[in-house]
């Protein structure tokens, strides 16, 4: 048995001995209204057995969201912060959440976020998280345009123009290290970053900013990490796909959709 094996059994023992509980994780989901959360239901569950807590926090528009019986509302010039004395601000709600999980994002707050700009409740809480340094997931297939305005519009996705945009959008936003995963998929992707598990291979993602990717280049640069994020239409030299292999590289692309 090697150190690393034998230290945790040692230290399982003696929590065990003394009845200590190891502190639970807690992550906020933001939901675009009271309905989303219905098919993650059994993520939730997921996640609630692997002791990582979960609030959620529901829109109610733009600039206001429910947080439980708390409603919050994001800053801006002669807007209240909060609608009762209990509730905080978007900005302050990361500070007590060890992630935060979006499994939705538009066009518009994906706008935001990659200008910096705040205004919302989503590009706050981002804002937010991202100066903490806290991890961020997005659900990467979303359509880009809001459950609201899908169901006014009568249209499920945007036009060609727009989805260019959005998917530039999104790359500048993984660029900025926020984290990217299939909205099934999102309770493995918590799972891996908090407690270590349910993501295996997925794992501190290289995210790759050039055309050409060589066996040289991922023997300088990919030590650490088993996992390389590439955007479409990147080139593979043959030698650089026999290191992958040898390594066990997990090679995930941008935006392509991909089973967990």
């Amino acid at each position: 048995m090697d150190k690393g094996k034998l230290q945790l059994l040692v230290e399982r023992i003696i929590r065990e001995l003394l009845q200590v509980e190891s502190p639970r994780k807690k992550v906020l989901f933001i939901f675009c209204d009271s309905t989303a959360h219905e098919p993650y239901r059994d993520q939730l569950l997921i996640l609630t057995n692997k002791k990582i807590d979960h609030d959620l926090l529901f829109l109610d528009g733009e600039t206001s969201a429910w947080l439980g019986i708390q409603q919050i509302q994001s800053t801006g010039a002669k807007q209240i912060i909060a609608a009762d004395e209990y509730a905080k601000a978007p900005l302050e709600l990361p500070l007590d959440y060890d992630a935060i999980v979006i499994p939705e994002i538009d066009l518009d707050n994906a706008a935001r976020v990659c200008q910096g700009l705040k205004g919302s409740v989503k590009a706050e809480i981002i804002f937010s998280a991202l100066v903490l340094q806290k991890p961020i997931i997005i659900g990467e297939d979303s359509p880009g345009l809001k459950r609201a305005d899908r169901q006014t519009l009568r249209t499920l996705e945007l036009p060609l123009s727009y989805r260019k945009k959005f998917e530039s959008y999104k790359r500048e936003i993984a660029d900025m290290g926020i984290c990217f995963s299939k909205q099934a998929c999102l309770h493995k992707e918590i799972m891996n970053l908090l407690i270590g598990e349910g993501g295996e291979g997925h794992e501190d993602p290289y995210i790759f900013q050039e055309k050409v990717v060589t066996a040289d280049w991922l023997a300088r640069n990919l030590l650490n990490s088993k996992g390389l994020l590439v955007r479409e239409g990147v080139v593979i030299t043959p030698l650089a796909k026999e290191y992958i292999r040898e390594k066990g590289i997990e090679i995930r692309v941008l935006g392509k959709e991909e089973d967990c």
